[in-house]
């Protein structure tokens, strides 16, 4: 199926381990199971946050949200890529990846993205192993990206899926672009991925 940015992983995969951003303790749990994939990622590799998206549609602006939301914090070790101000998407899609590569040779690349899916499991954040896969909805070859992703289920697919992303509730997408931030963060503090800046004491 194609989506309007040509990403296949906008259909939700049956495989994914899913958490509900509205349950009490989803930041705890979402926390815990980010916590388990970082704490296999050798310390010699540098761990990358792409987050994928454009902030032009509702829907899509998941990952944009999640990269500026990242950004906020200034500790070294935090590599994010993706912002509302400077979104990755289709068209800087392999442009990005390429960048990373120069900069981060040996990286970890983790993806983040929207998604299309079944009406109960919107409002649910999946979390896999393997990179989102671009599909072929654009004029161009674009690579897969990751070494694991997590996605938003943010709206219904299965029908003009360009005008859902469009109409997606924007509260909907900032409370879960929140917390998929937050659990990211709080993840690679527990991992000892990132480290807050020290700047010298002023007399």
């Amino acid at each position: 199926m194609k989506f309007s940015l040509g990403f296949q992983n906008k259909t939700e995969s049956v495989s994914n381990s899913k958490f509900n951003y509205t349950e009490s303790n989803v930041t705890e749990h979402l926390t815990q199971r980010l916590y388990d994939y970082f704490l296999r990622v050798p310390l010699s590799k540098p761990i990358v946050f792409v987050c994928i998206g454009t902030d032009r549609s509702t829907g899509d602006s998941l990952g944009p949200l999640v990269g500026t939301h990242l950004s906020k914090h200034h500790y070294s070790g935090l590599h994010v890529f993706g912002t509302l101000d400077e979104p990755v998407h289709a068209m800087n899609l392999n442009d990005t990846v390429q960048h990373i590569e120069r900069l981060f040779p040996n990286a970890y690349i983790v993806a983040i993205d929207a998604c299309l899916g079944q009406l109960s499991s919107v409002g649910h954040i999946t979390v896999a192993d393997g990179p989102v896969k671009p599909g072929a909805g654009v004029q161009k070859e674009l690579s897969p990206v990751g070494d694991m992703h997590l996605t938003g289920i943010v709206n219904v697919g299965g029908f003009m899926e360009y005008f859902v992303l469009q109409n997606t509730r924007l509260s909907l997408v900032m409370n879960m672009s929140e917390i998929i931030a937050r659990t990211l963060f709080r993840a690679m503090l527990m991992s000892q991925r990132i480290h807050a800046f020290s700047y010298p004491k002023i007399d």
